[in-house]
């Protein structure tokens, strides 16, 4: 009759073969975790990517709608939310001055300029007396909008508004400096 060492001297079949069964497992769940990673990477691109899509189509909404209003007296009345009374000319000039704020915001917001960059445009709007009107008759609009990048911009422009207004720099290009935060842009 044989009998069966269980000395000291080997690991038995069932060890062996739950040491294998275990590495087997971990390697598996380390490519089950690589694979979770990388698709967790995917959908974040691909969240980015359709955030921009969403942007740009709500951005091209935004324009045609402007546009109906600037080409219609009669349509303009219905986005006339300016304080004080405004004449159809200057309610398509503010029109046209919306539109081109909200364009330079939508390239903030995809990251297509910078904080400094969309201060140093905006700077450059601002040497129009008809975008400062506008501007001007845009701020109780503005006054409801608060903790989003959109307010957190109005309340930068407003204070390079007051630092044109109080300098007396004849270099309006040198006014002012854009205040430290998120250069992202929402991108």
């Amino acid at each position: 009759m044989a009998t069966q060492n269980t000395g000291g001297r080997g690991l038995s079949a069932v060890t062996v073969a739950g040491l294998g069964l275990l590495a087997g497992a971990l390697v598996t769940a380390a490519a089950h975790h690589h694979a979770l990673v990388s698709l967790r990477a995917r959908l974040d691109q691909y969240a980015h990517d359709q955030r921009h899509t969403d942007l740009a189509i709500q951005q091209r909404l935004h324009w045609e709608l402007l546009s109906k209003a600037l080409d219609d007296p009669e349509l303009a009345e219905v986005v006339d939310l300016y304080e004080g009374h405004v004449s159809p000319t200057q309610r398509r000039q503010y029109i046209f001055a919306n539109a081109l704020y909200t364009n330079l915001l939508f390239y903030y917001r995809i990251g297509n300029v910078s904080r400094d960059e969309f201060f140093k445009h905006v700077r450059g709007f601002l040497q129009s007396p008809i975008f400062r009107e506008y501007w001007e008759a845009t701020r109780q609009q503005r006054a409801s909008i608060s903790d989003t990048d959109e307010a957190e911009l109005g309340l930068m422009v407003d204070d390079l508004v007051r630092q044109l207004d109080e300098t007396e720099e004849e270099r309006w290009w040198v006014v002012g400096e854009p205040p430290e935060g998120s250069d992202s842009g929402g991108a």
